[in-house]
């Protein structure tokens, strides 16, 4: 099976994990990856990126030339695609820049036009309603109608397309997977002295951006009510929300019991996150957050919950968006900004030892069964030999 798949998400070697691990299921697949020539991420990373080519054999990433360097819906590809196209000849074509990206109807035209009859597929993490105007609905349209199948990252996402109108195939999991050589149960005594985390403390952990969507403040509150206790907060992130995170601990004389650590590469988060004794998620859906097209966010996936279940460290999380559906019943679900909910969520994990390490193991088992770069190869290829064999 020859597969084509495009994004601005590969220009990170990391990420292109489970596409290599897609390559090697069996003999015969080959996966060609498009990615910018150039681009320029925006945010820490403010500088544009060159990519390079790269062929691994079955495995394959190919910068072609791009019209946009920061924008994904508006990502196109020069003529440089459509030598490729033809020299490669896909039998699936997919484009991760969601349901109205140009990309993406660039692709089917091109499909079309050199008679390629490949299956067109989108990836989406959208996971909210929104209305469009023309003629950015006349684009979304022409992509849905041409769409053999989709990948949707969570549940929400995939019943929005529903009410697109999409009546497809259509597939829920995620972009990435977790890496399980990478993220692994470790014992960190050195980094332990280092940050002052005796064996007694129980250390609550945080990771991601500090803003107020994330769920910080409600998390910060909830150990509040409970500072009687053995509690450390690790929190490992950046942003805007700090200053105020500071002044709150400050203010209830907890400042000694919080660990401020900048944001690390990517290969040294499994250090930290393996120092928590949990990892809490506590998102918060906000409608004050907005785009061009739609009003609103909340949690798409939560991806660090599950390299915290593949080191074994019992997870909570809030239900908002796809975390209940990612925890399930390895670990502990509150309602999204309930301080005491979530107090108590922490004091079970606190009090019951047994309890802790049971979450622990069931979340190291669904990550290992469910959501490894190679777990996800294989449902991927499923989903794209379901489309080819559903002539």
């Amino acid at each position: 099976m020859r597969i084509l798949v495009a994004s601005h998400t590969y220009i990170v070697d990391l990420n292109c994990e489970k596409l290599r691990a897609l390559s090697q299921l069996q003999p015969g697949i080959e996966v060609t990856v498009v990615v910018p020539k150039r681009w320029k991420p925006g945010g820490v990373q403010n500088k544009i990126i060159e990519t390079e080519y790269r062929d691994e054999g079955a495995f394959k990433i190919v910068p072609i030339s791009n019209f946009s360097q920061n924008h994904q819906g508006l990502l196109t590809f020069g003529t440089d695609l459509i030598s490729l196209l033809k020299e490669f000849r896909p039998q699936i074509i997919q484009v991760e820049q969601a349901s109205r990206g140009l990309a993406y109807t660039e692709m089917i035209i091109l499909n079309k036009l050199l008679g390629l009859k490949a299956k067109n597929i989108f990836f989406t993490w959208w996971n909210l309603p929104y209305q469009l105007k023309f003629p950015i609905s006349l684009l979304e349209k022409f992509n849905l109608d041409n769409s053999h199948g989709i990948i949707a990252g969570n549940q929400d996402g995939a019943e929005v397309l529903r009410q697109r109108g999409y009546q497809g195939a259509i597939k829920v999991m995620p972009q990435l997977g977790v890496d399980e050589t990478l993220f692994t149960p470790t014992h960190q005594p050195e980094l332990s002295d280092k940050l002052g985390i005796s064996q007694d403390d129980f250390v609550v952990g945080f990771v991601g951006r500090f803003v107020s969507e994330k769920g910080l403040l409600t998390l910060i509150k909830s150990l509040i009510t409970i500072s009687d206790k053995s509690w450390k907060l690790l929190l490992l992130g950046r942003g805007e929300l700090k200053d105020e995170l500071i002044k709150i601990t400050t203010e209830n004389n907890l400042q000694d019991r919080i660990i401020w650590i900048e944001s690390v590469p990517h290969n040294q988060v499994a250090n930290y996150i393996n120092l928590m004794s949990t990892l809490v998620l506590p998102s918060e859906t906000t409608y004050n957050f907005k785009t061009l097209t739609a009003v609103g966010w909340k949690e798409q996936f939560g991806h660090v919950l599950i390299e915290a279940m593949a080191c074994k460290v019992p997870v909570i999380g809030s239900d908002s968006g796809e975390i209940p559906y990612v925890i399930g019943e390895a670990g502990l679900i509150f309602p999204e900004g309930d301080i005491q909910a979530l107090a108590n969520c922490l004091l079970q994990l606190m009090e019951k030892p047994d309890l802790a390490e049971n979450l622990g193991t069931l979340g190291y088992e669904k990550a290992m069964i469910k959501y490894t770069n190679k777990a996800l190869a294989k449902e991927q290829f499923a989903f794209y030999q379901e489309l080819i064999n559903n002539k």
